[in-house]
This record gives C-alpha cells, structure tokens and sequence, in this order.
C-alpha cells in the first residue's frame, strides 16, 4: 500500500474549581494546504464598540450559559458573558476561546469579546439546540484522538470521523491507543492510519508505557482530549498530572459502553507547559459543514485514486469506470476505509 504524507447568586456560590461540570476544490493539494481563517460568526460585540483590534486578556477555562470560566490576571474567574455576544450559528464560547474580559463597576468581571479562532474542534450540535454547530475546542494546536485497544472495543469508524474534523478545523490530528495494557498488540488496523501519515502512541495508565512519549508530543502545545466514554481520557490526565485527580468510571461490563466521567469541555494547565482540554465522551459525532463532494478529499487515498474516475461527479458507490472502486479491489485502498467513507457519506 502506497504512503501518504499529510501534512446568578446560586452560581456565584458554587464551588466552580472542583464542580464545574455541573453548572471547494477540486484540486486535493489546494484543498488540504489552504490556510484560510476560521470566522467566528459569534464574536459580536458590545453596544459601546469594542475595537475589532481589541487585545485578549483572558482564555476561557469551561462555560456554562450565561456564565464563563476564564483565566485572567492570572487566576481563574467565574465571569458573566456580555448579552451583546449573541448566539448565532455557533456556540458563543468554547474552552480555549482568547476573549476581552472587563470588570463593570460594582459587577461582575464580564466577558466583552471573543477573538476569531485560528482552528476550531467542531461537530453538528444535538437535536433542539439553538445552534447548528457546537465547537467543542478553540484554538487548539492538536487533536488526540484517545481510543481503547479494548473496554471499550477499538472503534476506526469513529477515528475517521475525528480524522475529519481535525482537517477542517486546522488541527493536527494524533492517534493514541490506549489501554495498551489488556492486549498483546496494537488493533491492525492502526496501520492503516501509519499509512496516512497520522502519529500514533500506544499508551497505558496502568503500566505507564507511551506516557513519556506522549508528554513530549505535548510540550507547548494547546491539544484537546477526544474520543467515546471510557477510553480513558481523564485517566491519562491523571497520569500526566497526578495533582489533577480526576474522577474516572469503570467501562459497563454487559455493553462495553464508558459512562460519562467528563459532562462539558474543560482546560486544564498543566505541570511543564502542556494545556489540554478534556472533553466528554461522544458515541457519535456529527461532522459539521462537509458537502457530499468535499467528503472523498478528507481521505486522501480515496482523493487520489478520484482522479481517474470516468465521470468527475463520480460518488464511488455504483458508477462504471470507477477507479476508486478498482482501487479497492486491487488493495491499494483498504477496503475497510471505502466502507467507512461510504457510511459517512450515507450519513
């Protein structure tokens, strides 16, 4: 196989540090390499003008409706958010948003403005919501994708949905396989993502393999936690900052299904300039605003092989003179990635 390289006073009340989760083209190249910025639909601003060159002084922590979690002047402040920030499209804020924060005389400190992300974590938001997306994680500089190697069952299906995400929200995606511990080697299938070019690490939190490794992948680095309940997520945390002391679950023994440990998006900064944001565990995962056509060129062997096919609309799925399809039968794509472009696509 073929390499590819990818580039309110009750609120006031609460205890927000330890319960805060309570409260296109067709050219591939062109495609894959454009820079172009993410628009913050949501960063209204206040009646009174904020400049649009207004300089940030606060990095939102966790938030919850009217409310903010942000690290500013050096501490962590529950915040009110400006009713002059209206909710559009997108989620108004998200962990790792970069935003103005002022004190209002006899107040609270209140956030003023949000700045326009440079990447974004995002998917389709849940039925009835007042919104279309949900940003799950701002500004980020990586994306681990945490999966199990068992309890619960290795889910590619669900990495390739991530894998998505990332590229369009301008992350760099890394794989990391987990519970390394319960198995004598990593799922096959992990080769295929070497294959594409995606980092990957085989960790362990009961033995520690792969901890260091990916400690130093995190140096510097903004990353957001992802993946379905019970992989693990908040137990790696633990392990890199034993100070944190996250609650964790055990995975269901009769379904195999995590619970819920983690019920909102939270930054955490940790000991040697590592900030992660842990996010809650997810089944499914909406992937937001890719058309039909765009979907074949976020799996770059399926793009390449697109090429060749005999009509350029071609979906891979029924039409003669496909050479995607011809691809798949001659192994030079796996057969198990098609499927999964083609349940996405259904999707």
């Amino acid at each position: 196989m073929k390499q590819h390289r990818k580039r309110t006073s009750r609120v006031r009340n609460r205890d927000w540090e330890t319960q805060h989760e309570q409260s296109f083209s067709h050219d591939l190249k062109k495609h894959l390499r454009t820079n172009t910025p993410i628009v913050h639909v949501a960063a209204a601003q206040s009646s009174d003008k904020v400049p649009d060159d207004f300089e940030p002084n606060g990095l939102v922590v966790s938030h919850s409706k009217k409310w903010a979690f942000v690290w500013w002047n050096d501490k962590e402040h529950l915040c009110r958010i400006s009713d002059a920030l209206i909710e559009r499209d997108s989620t108004i804020l998200a962990a790792g948003d970069e935003v103005l924060v002022e004190q209002i005389e006899d107040g609270e400190p209140t956030v003023r403005a949000v700045k326009p992300r440079r990447t974004k974590l995002s998917r389709h938001a849940i039925e009835d919501s007042r919104v279309s997306e949900q940003v799950i994680a701002a500004n980020v500089d990586l994306l681990l994708i945490i999966v199990a190697a068992a309890k619960p069952a290795f889910k590619p299906g669900l990495v390739d949905r991530y894998l998505i995400c990332a590229e369009a929200g301008g992350v760099e995606p890394i794989l990391c396989i987990n519970k390394m511990d319960l198995v004598e080697g990593a799922p096959g299938d992990v080769d295929i993502y070497r294959a594409l070019g995606v980092p990957v690490i085989l960790t362990s939190c009961s033995d520690g393999r792969g901890v260091e490794e990916l400690r130093t992948r995190l140096l510097g680095k903004i990353a957001v936690l992802a993946g379905q309940s019970g992989v693990g997520k908040s137990s790696l945390l633990n392990v890199l900052d034993p100070g944190l002391d996250l609650a964790t679950r055990e995975v269901s023994t009769s379904n195999e299904k995590g619970k819920h440990t983690t019920t909102s998006s939270r930054l955490y900064r940790l000991d040697g300039d590592i900030t992660l944001i842990d996010t809650p565990g997810v089944r499914q995962l909406g992937i937001w605003k890719v058309t039909f056509q765009e979907l074949a060129f976020y799996f770059p062997e399926i793009a390449e092989h697109a090429a060749g096919c005999r009509f350029r609309d071609c979906t891979h799925s029924s039409e003669p003179g496909c050479a995607v399809r011809a691809g798949v039968e001659s192994g030079d794509i796996p057969e198990r990635r098609f499927l999964s472009y083609l349940r996405i696509r259904s999707s």
